[in-house]
């Protein structure tokens, strides 16, 4: 069977997690061998970098330095882990890609969306999803989100809404700009309806997939 590349993606406290781990048990179930991974991360030093980068206290980082760290972190999630586990047939689950730095440092940063897209197509050696599951939620929800309890915000996450606006937009903007390769659902709808939404077009494309395999 083939392999497939799925990424989940929205602003912080959107539900990927939730919706990743939903999907992930549905292709398990159904026989698929899947492997869940998250951004920054997936290896060894994607972990350290993630620390680096979304912890307080770790000094001033500046834009650049930032979208660096991401792109390494990338780089080596891509070579070592993605790529080897869709050439093996298996399912790719993903949270977070390329599109976050886009949105985050691209447009959130203001370091410019064009040249972060070629940046990290260059670190993931032109790697790209197969489908983009985009969780799109206004910034103020996703802040009481993921606010609740006693839940802490990690050094992104704690930025202004007028930062999370900003991400918000860039990540509607790449959808609009693909919309074959981009699923669009709101986040606040109920997570058995969102979760039904994306196995259904999952579905279809492994279908298409093994039609094109089979011709």
């Amino acid at each position: 069977m083939p392999g497939l590349f799925i990424a989940f993606e929205g602003g912080d406290g959107a539900g990927k997690s939730t919706q990743a781990a939903l999907l992930a048990k549905t292709l398990s179930d159904a026989g698929r061998t899947v492997l869940r991974t998250r951004e920054p991360g997936g290896t060894p030093v994607g972990e350290k970098l993630r620390s680096l980068v979304l912890d307080h206290g770790q000094g001033e980082i500046d834009a650049k330095t930032e979208a660096l760290i991401f792109a390494a972190a990338r780089a080596a999630h891509a070579s070592q882990v993605i790529a080897p586990a869709v050439a093996r047939g298996e399912v790719v689950i993903t949270d977070r890609y390329a599109d976050s730095s886009i949105a985050y440092q691209g447009a959130g940063r203001g370091l410019g969306t064009a040249d972060i897209t070629k940046l990290n197509d260059w670190a993931a050696s032109g790697l790209w999803p197969d489908l983009t599951v985009l969780l799109d939620v206004a910034p103020s929800e996703g802040r009481q989100r993921r606010t609740a309890g006693d839940a802490a915000e990690d050094r992104l996450e704690s930025e202004p809404d007028d930062f999370h606006a900003a991400i918000r937009a860039a990540f509607l903007d790449l959808a609009a700009a693909s919309p074959e390769r981009y699923l669009v659902l709101p986040a606040n709808s109920a997570v058995e309806e969102l979760a039904g939404a994306v196995g259904r077009r999952i579905a279809e494309l492994l279908q298409e997939r093994g039609r094109q395999g089979a011709a």
